[in-house]
């Protein structure tokens, strides 16, 4: 190997090895941490986060981040001690570069047609690495001076050499269990799902003063069907307020506690604050409400309404359009969003028009069985005593 394959080899590694560190970190805040903001998110077409969080941003599990790390800090360490002058596999160090970048090559150009084709999204992190992985690629197929059908025998030779070098044995060792460290500690997608806090226990007198004023509450004519339920609860919401995703998290618990009771019954409403599918809020902003609601309504016919609620919510802070309808496609296994979204928009105008004229203004606004409660997020222990507390009375 050449001085000059040497270094383009460790100048091509080194950038490769930056970008995929900073794609890592990335999306280790986007499992994270809801609220961050990547940095290298522009607008809706240049866009990381759309990337790293679709189904093409992992691969068992594993951000694929992760393994271009794996990929560039190898191939520094081949590179860098195994073709140092005066080392006995110097020769034979770009044809094994070249085996494990045709790989990589083959697995970049699947990455890059998922990030241009189907996602429609250019992320300059990964055009990073895709471009130092095709550089190794060629700078290390130019290097080998053998034919590569001997490869395999010279393995057992190269390897006898390795073990019998110190420095390499233990950068072999070091390479091999500093992997296995950073996929078991890298957080898996459920870490952007934090665990709500448990439901409070109310005593007997708060709990009589809240049944004190429910009997208050006037009760509001809702064509909505019970559908068997003694007890109903409707929540109007929309995937852009905070105070919805802050809700969806918070009742956690509460839907748990009476998921496998046959007389409870959740709904969920959408009332998008947009105009372009609810009427009463003309003037609202939220410009990926109607697209994210839309996407909710038909992945239900995929069985992933749950995966793309969680996913919307998770992500509100970045939706767009653009990104919603991808993660239609990715998250909730849409196949034709934009040619099924004029037929869901008309369930979701008819869920704001419900809305709107039973008096909902805000979101998340709740209704239990025809009673309306104050807008905002309710206190889950508050709910929990009303849905009881209706549950009694029903029978």
């Amino acid at each position: 190997m050449s001085k000059l394959s040497r270094t383009l080899l460790l100048a091509f590694a080194a950038l490769g090895l930056g970008a995929a560190s900073a794609s890592s970190y990335v999306h280790y805040h986007l499992l994270t941490d809801p609220s961050y903001s990547s940095f290298c998110d522009v607008n809706a077409t240049v866009n990381c986060t759309q990337a790293y969080l679709s189904s093409y941003g992992s691969l068992f599990g594993v951000p694929v981040a992760l393994f271009g790390v794996f990929f560039f800090t190898l191939v520094l360490l081949l590179t860098g001690v195994g073709g140092r002058p005066g080392s006995t596999v110097r020769d034979a160090i770009p044809a094994y570069i070249f085996a494990i970048s045709t790989i990589g090559v083959a697995f970049v150009l699947y990455l890059g047609w998922a990030s241009y084709v189907q996602l429609k999204t250019f992320c300059m992190l990964c055009a990073a690495t895709y471009v130092s992985v095709i550089g190794i690629f060629i700078v290390s197929g130019g290097a080998t001076s053998f034919p590569m059908t001997t490869l395999p025998r010279r393995v057992p030779r190269d390897l006898r050499a390795l073990v019998s070098s110190p420095i390499a044995l233990v950068l072999a060792l070091l390479f091999v269990a500093g992997a296995g460290t950073v996929i078991a500690s890298f957080p898996g997608e459920q870490a952007s799902h934090p665990a709500a806090a448990p439901l409070r226990t109310l005593s007997d007198q708060e709990r009589a003063q809240i049944a004190d004023w429910w009997d208050k509450q006037v009760t509001i004519d809702s064509p909505i069907p019970m559908n068997g339920a003694k007890v109903m609860i409707v929540i109007f919401s929309d995937f852009q307020c905070p105070h919805c995703r802050a809700a969806h998290e918070d009742y956690k618990p509460l839907v748990a506690k009476y998921s496998g009771n046959p007389h409870v019954k959740w709904v969920l409403k959408h009332f998008p604050l947009e105009g372009e599918c609810n009427s009463f809020a003309p003037g609202g902003g939220h410009s990926a409400a109607c697209e994210a609601a839309a996407a909710v309504v038909l992945a239900r016919q995929t069985g992933k309404a749950e995966q793309l609620t969680q996913w919307l919510f998770d992500n509100q802070d970045k939706l767009t359009p653009s990104g919603v309808r991808a993660a239609a496609h990715d998250v909730g296994g849409i196949p034709d969003f934009n040619g099924s979204y004029a037929d869901a928009l008309k369930e979701v105008r008819a869920d704001a028009n419900l809305g709107g004229a039973i008096g909902v203004g805000s979101t998340p606004t709740i209704v239990l069985d025809n009673k309306k409660l104050p807008a905002g997020t309710v206190d889950p222990a508050i709910l929990d005593v009303l849905i009881d507390l209706e549950l009694k009375r029903s029978k």
